[in-house]
C-alpha cells in the first residue's frame, strides 16, 4: 500500500473518532474492581463513527472456542469504548471468514454495500509446541486495500487471550486512525479501602486488577517508568514522606530518597535513568536529581523559596516545577545543568502548579486556580497559548495518555472523590463519580 494510500485511510477514520481511548479506559477501568455506586457523565459531542465490521473468529480446533471467544469479546469492547467505530453485527459466515481470504475486488464491494467500512478477519491455529497462533487481517473496504494484520502465538490461557485481543486493537486502531493504540498500557491509581490505601494496577480495560501495596498510610504521586516497568511513589508507611521505585514484575521496592525531612514528587527522566524528587533535607524544599537508585543526589534548584512538583521535559534536557519565588505558586523551567537561572513560564491568575509535560514534547498540563476554582489547564509549549480544559471546581493530578491527546486528573463531585478525563483540547469530558469509596492519584502507563 503506498504511502498515499496509508494517510488517506488513517486521516478519514481519524475525522471520526471523537472520545478516544480516554473514554475507553474511563468505561473500563473501574469496572470490574469499583462497580457499585457508578456513574458515568459525558460531556461534549463526539461525530459521526466509523462503521467496521469483525467476523468472528474461527478456531482449528473446536477447544479453543473459550480463547477466541475472550479475544472477540475483549477486542469488540475495546474497539467499542473508544467512541470511535461503530461495530456492525456479523452473522457467522458459511464458508466461514479467515485471515486466509483472498482481498478480492468483490469482497470489498459485498462488505462496503453492507456499510462496513473496514472487515477484520481471523484465524485461530495450533502451534507443533502446543501454543495458539492468532492471526488476523484488517481490510479498508473504502479504499479496496488490505492494511496487514499479525500473528501472535501465546499459551492458550485467558490473560494471553486479552492481551492478544488488547494487541489486536492496538494494530487497528492505529492503522485506521494514524495515533498509536494503547489498549496494551495499564493504568495505576490509589484505592480507599477503609482505613487503608491500596496501590492498584489495572490493564486498561479494568481487568486483571492487583494490589500492589496495601498501607495504613497515603500513597500518593505515582509516576510510571518510560518502559511502564516500575513505577515511582511517595509513601508515608514509615510514618514520614519516603520516596520508592517499585518493580512490577517482581513486586521488588528500592528506597530512593529516604533523607531528614519530607522526600516526595518523583518524576522520570525520559530515558528511565533519572529521577527529580523533592528534598528538605537542607531546610527548605528542593528540587534534586537522583540516579533511579537513588545514588548520587543533585541539587538543582537554590533559595528559600519552595520548589516542588517537578516533570521533565520532552528531550531531559530541562525540568519544569512550581515555585512561589515570585511571591505566589507559579510555573518555572531549569535547565538539567543548572547553568541558567529558573525561567518562568505562567503569568495568568494568582495560582498555577503540578506541570506534567505530554509524552510528544507539545503541551504542558497543570492545576490552575480561577475564581476559586481548581481546573485543568493545558499550554502550547511552542506558543505559549493557554486553555482551561475542566470544570473543576476540585480538580487534580492531572496524567496524560500515551497519545498525548487525552489528559486523565482526580477530582470531586459533590465532596466524594472521581476519576475524570479530557481531551487535550477540551471539547469532550468524562467523568466518573464513585460512591462507595475514594480513588484518587491516577497514573497513565505508557506504550509498551
Amino acid at each position: 500500500m503506498s504511502p498515499a494510500t496509508t494517510n488517506s485511510t488513517r486521516r478519514r477514520f481519524a475525522a471520526i473518532a471523537p472520545l478516544g481511548i480516554a473514554l475507553m479506559i474511563l468505561l473500563g477501568s473501574l469496572q470490574s474492581a469499583l462497580a457499585q455506586g457508578l456513574k458515568i457523565d459525558i460531556t461534549g459531542v463526539g461525530e459521526k463513527l466509523s462503521p467496521i465490521a469483525v467476523a468472528p473468529i474461527a478456531p482449528m480446533n473446536p477447544a479453543d472456542r473459550a480463547f477466541v471467544e475472550t479475544v472477540q469479546e475483549v477486542l469488540e469492547a475495546n474497539l467499542r469504548r473508544t467512541g470511535a467505530f461503530n461495530l456492525l453485527p456479523v452473522a457467522p459466515q458459511v464458508p466461514a471468514l479467515n485471515d486466509t481470504i483472498g482481498a478480492s475486488a468483490d469482497l470489498f464491494k459485498r462488505w462496503k454495500s453492507q456499510g462496513a467500512d473496514a472487515l477484520v478477519v481471523s484465524g485461530l491455529y495450533r502451534t507443533a509446541d502446543g501454543r495458539v497462533d492468532l492471526r488476523f487481517r484488517l481490510l479498508d473496504n473504502l479504499q479496496n486495500r488490505d492494511l496487514g494484520g499479525l500473528s501472535l502465538v501465546t499459551s492458550a490461557t485467558t490473560l494471553d487471550a486479552r492481551r492478544s485481543a488488547h494487541r489486536m486493537a492496538d494494530y487497528i486502531y492505529e492503522k485506521l486512525t494514524g495515533e498509536p493504540g494503547f489498549f496494551s498500557t495499564r493504568l495505576a491509581y490509589v484505592r480507599k479501602e477503609g482505613n487503608n490505601q491500596v496501590l492498584m494496577i489495572a490493564d486498561s480495560d479494568g481487568e486483571n486488577a492487583q494490589p500492589a501495596l496495601r498501607s495504613a498510610q497515603p500513597i500518593i504521586s505515582l509516576a510510571w517508568s518510560p518502559d511502564g516497568t516500575r513505577l515511582a511513589y511517595v509513601s508515608f508507611e514509615s510514618g514520614k514522606a519516603v520516596v520508592y521505585v517499585h518493580e512490577l514484575a517482581t513486586g521488588r521496592r528500592q528506597v530512593v530518597a529516604n533523607y531528614r525531612g519530607s522526600n516526595s514528587a518523583p518524576a522520570w527522566s525520559p530515558d528511565g535513568r533519572q529521577l527529580a524528587v523533592v528534598l528538605t533535607k537542607d531546610g527548605s524544599s528542593q528540587i534534586y536529581l537522583v540516579n533511579a537508585d537513588g545514588s548520587n543526589p543533585r541539587r538543582l534548584t537554590t533559595g528559600s523559596a519552595i520548589n516542588t512538583e517537578p516533570t521533565f521535559s520532552h528531550d531531559g534536557q530541562s525540568v519544569f516545577f512550581t515555585s512561589d519565588r515570585g511571591g505566589s505558586a507559579q510555573i518555572y523551567r531549569v535547565n538539567v545543568n543548572g547553568t541558567f537561572p529558573p525561567e518562568r513560564i505562567t503569568f495568568e491568575g494568582p495560582f498555577n502548579a503540578r506541570p506534567v509535560v505530554s509524552p510528544d514534547g507539545k503541551l504542558m498540563a497543570f492545576i490552575a486556580r480561577r475564581d476559586g476554582k481548581f481546573l485543568v489547564a493545558v499550554r502550547d509549549l511552542a506558543n505559549g497559548q493557554e486553555r482551561i480544559v475542566s470544570n473543576g471546581p476540585k480538580d487534580d493530578s492531572p496524567s496524560f495518555a500515551p497519545s498525548s491527546k487525552w489528559i486523565i486528573f482526580s477530582s470531586q463531585i459533590a465532596g466524594k472523590d472521581a476519576l475524570s478525563a479530557v481531551s487535550s483540547d477540551g471539547r469532550v469530558r468524562t467523568r466518573i463519580s464513585l460512591d462507595t469509596g475514594g480513588i484518587r492519584n491516577p497514573a497513565w502507563g505508557r506504550l509498551p
